[in-house]
């Protein structure tokens, strides 16, 4: 994980798991037919969103999960040559177990 980089609130830096570049039957897929990944690995996790009172509310999403999250969702940035995604705990669909 970049030492540079610690999300805030409710959000959370995801490292994109990349699709195959085959098939299962041995195609070859060209960048241009790949779609955009939705599986990724949290690297970070901020502290929580804060309630009406103030209070932090716990992530259900830890360091080390692996989760799909929306298409399109977060915001992608490039951190020591590696593209990372900021997303909302909101954006996370599923933790993969």
């Amino acid at each position: 994980m970049p030492q540079n980089l610690k999300p805030l609130s409710n959000r959370l830096v995801v490292e994109p798991i990349e699709q195959e570049e085959r098939t299962a039957a041995g195609i070859i897929l060209p960048e241009t037919a790949k779609e955009k990944p939705q599986k990724g690995v949290v690297l970070a996790v901020g502290p929580g969103a804060r309630n009406e009172k103030g209070e932090r509310l716990p992530m259900d999403v830890k360091v080390g999960d692996t989760v799909l999250y929306s298409r399109y969702g977060g915001t992608e940035v490039k951190v020591d040559g590696r593209t990372l995604l900021i997303l909302r705990e909101e954006d996370v669909l599923a933790i993969i177990l």
